[in-house]
């Protein structure tokens, strides 16, 4: 680090290590309640100041007190900016700290000026703590599982969220929102989103897929929905040593009656590469994959009460069948469902279908956001289920983030250290014990049962639009209807 003082040294990086974790006298970090939860999986110096450009200065609001107060706004769903600025303020106040100014116009401005990177890497070192909690028995058949799924965001409706994610084009100008496509690879292990990519409304899952390649190794196995069954991602697998096991479509699903037979309810087919290129592989690509795939076309049978499919046809390139049985592939497609329900939290739970920033570079930190959020609950339950050996499906993640929230502000006023592990202790307790019923023959049907507001729709630009008059029946007594 020095060569010209060598004795000085240790000296040197004692103080370089003090400055970038921020624990000095004249920094404003805070110690946030979300930090006090969370930090056991995070170094401290992925919150240190940047060395240059935004948040390289101390401010009111730096890069520390930024991030913990945008995830806290995050993790309460439907927190406003006010409110994040009042809590962090609370805090700043009982802390001595630097009190910022309780308006959120600078806290916004330092919010939409997060480094993308250190994001990114916040992200990824929580992810790397997971999968090194993976044992083997978490393992399907021995192998690692990722579930690649996909899904819409609508974004305000400002100008440039409209030059950015379009609306649907039969919608009228002023009437529709911004729309963000977004695919994701979940780990079916641990629960946590290991990679996503994001697009507009014209993109397609399979382009989004492209990027989320480098997320997965040889002899992992990619599980998806009848979306994902192409040739060129069958292919892909098999060029890149994964495997894949995803449900039959189309013209493929013909294809029973054909190939060798390897079972009652399995057969062997062969699958031709078309000449033409698709457009969602380069053409460079299409060329260096196989001209024919030998697969397993398997016919399952889920026997499961309150599913709307009882027999589904699988593809998939696994053809040891006594190793993977068709009822074997049959449980874990079956076990997809969980990540619906991850989609779920997000959206739902989280109230991530709506996102509220009025820029593209706000709202893919917003974004951002919500899914470390969502990696973060699931890394607790599965903590708590290492500590108490209950299965990960079985806990419930809007219990968790409750006791989450709740644990945090207790972490705040706790003053020993062995007061916290015990508060920490007791909060991975009461995740393994709030589980989530077994209800193996409800039904799920994808319908809503309250009506909406008879409210009248927007058909043209709110500039234009003209209300019309309110048709109320109900008069007075005593008075006539005119």
């Amino acid at each position: 680090m020095t060569p010209d003082f060598p004795c000085w040294r240790s000296d040197f990086n004692r103080h370089l290590r003090r400055l970038r974790s921020g624990h000095n006298p004249h920094s404003s970090a805070l110690l946030h309640q979300f930090q006090l939860l969370f930090h056991q999986w995070f170094p401290e110096f992925l919150f240190a100041q940047e060395d240059q450009g935004p948040h390289s200065r101390c401010r009111r609001w730096p890069l520390r007190l930024t991030f913990w107060t945008f995830l806290w706004q995050v993790a309460q769903a439907g927190a406003s900016c006010r409110e994040a600025v009042y809590q962090a303020a609370t805090l700043c106040r009982l802390q001595g700290r630097a009190i910022p100014r309780i308006d959120d116009g600078p806290y916004c401005m330092a919010r939409a000026a997060l480094p993308v990177d250190r994001l990114e890497q916040i992200h990824s070192t929580l992810v790397k703590d997971a999968q090194r909690q993976i044992a083997s028995k978490d393992l399907w058949q021995g192998h690692r599982v990722y579930v690649a799924d996909g899904t819409t965001v609508t974004l305000p409706d400002t100008p440039s969220n409209q030059a950015a994610f379009p609306q649907q084009s039969v919608q009228k100008p002023g009437c529709g929102f911004p729309i963000l496509r977004l695919t994701g690879l979940f780990c079916l292990a641990t629960g946590l989103l290991v990679g996503w990519a994001t697009g507009n409304w014209h993109h397609h899952e399979l382009q989004f897929l492209n990027q989320l390649w480098d997320f997965m190794s040889p002899g992992d196995v990619l599980l998806g929905d009848p979306g994902f069954c192409t040739y060129g991602v069958v292919a892909r697998c098999q060029h890149l040593g994964l495997y894949i096991v995803v449900r039959a479509r189309g013209s493929h699903r013909a294809d029973f009656r054909r190939g060798k037979r390897l079972g009652p309810d399995d057969r062997q087919v062969l699958w031709i590469q078309s000449q033409r290129c698709p457009r969602t592989i380069e053409p460079e690509l299409w060329a260096q994959l196989p001209a024919t795939l030998t697969l397993r076309l398997v016919r399952c049978r889920m026997g499961r009460a309150g599913f709307r499919s009882q027999q589904v046809l699988l593809i998939t390139n696994l053809m040891d069948i006594e190793r993977y049985p068709a009822e074997a592939l049959s449980a874990l497609y079956l076990r997809r469902w969980d990540m619906e329900l991850s989609l779920r939290n997000l959206k739902t739970t989280l109230q991530m279908e709506h996102l509220s920033c009025k820029g593209p570079g706000a709202v893919d930190r917003e974004l951002r956001m919500h899914l470390l959020v969502h990696n973060l609950v699931r890394r607790l339950m599965l903590d708590s289920a290492r500590h108490h050996h209950v299965a990960i499906p079985r806990l419930s993640f809007s219990g968790t983030l409750a006791g989450a929230r709740r644990t945090a502000e207790a972490l705040l006023q706790a003053r020993t250290q062995k007061l916290r592990r015990q508060l920490y202790e007791q909060l991975l307790l009461q995740i393994a014990g709030d589980t989530v019923p077994d209800r193996p023959g409800r039904r799920e049907p994808r319908a809503v049962k309250r009506r909406p507001k008879p409210y009248p729709l927007i058909t043209c630009h709110r500039h234009h639009f003209t209300e019309p008059r309110h048709t109320n029946r109900r008069q007075p007594i005593g008075k006539s209807r005119s």
